[in-house]
């Protein structure tokens, strides 16, 4: 999953992912669902959007993902009734309770030292290893990720890998 803060950067991402995920929190509203409209059209693989199941909506995005502090998975599922629907998670407890709620994938971390998210300490291959084992859901690895970790992070069980950088 190619995390992208524009239409331009997803669609520069979108032949190596398997999926797009536009987080732009700087945007208003208007302009979040002005970029999300273009990639959704554009892209040539699924898009979700980053905490705003409205414009996931509006835009005909093929989900959302939420934040770990945003609403509920479940009442997210009210809205996203068939669409992908995600929860970033930094614990095995978050991660169970998402999939309980309804979540379709989480994704956690972060795993390495990220420098989109420096505040948080990276929770290591053997967390990704425990998450990845305790869910019937897909959990995909997230924070560092780079080409040569890979191959770790399919080893420890994870379904695939979320990453900014490394579709830049």
């Amino acid at each position: 999953m190619a995390v992208v803060a524009s239409a331009d950067a997803g669609l520069r991402a979108a032949p190596r992912a398997t999926i797009v995920q536009l987080r732009a929190p700087t945007l208003s509203a208007r302009e979040l669902e002005t970029e999300a409209a273009r990639l959704v059209a554009s892209s040539p693989v699924p898009v979700v959007m980053s905490s705003r199941c409205d414009i996931a909506i509006a835009t005909g995005a093929a989900g959302v993902n939420l934040p770990e502090r945003d609403i509920g998975t479940e009442y997210a599922r009210g809205l996203i009734r068939r669409g992908l629907l995600g929860r970033s998670v930094h614990s095995i407890e978050m991660a169970r309770r998402a999939e309980i709620e309804g979540a379709d994938f989480v994704i956690f971390g972060p795993v390495w030292r990220s420098a989109s998210h420096p505040d948080l300490e990276p929770a290591g291959i053997d967390a990704l290893s425990r998450v990845a084992h305790a869910l019937r859901i897909p959990v995909l690895a997230i924070g560092g990720v780079t080409e040569d970790r890979i191959p770790e992070c399919r080893a420890a069980g994870a379904a695939g890998y979320a990453a900014i950088r490394l579709f830049s």
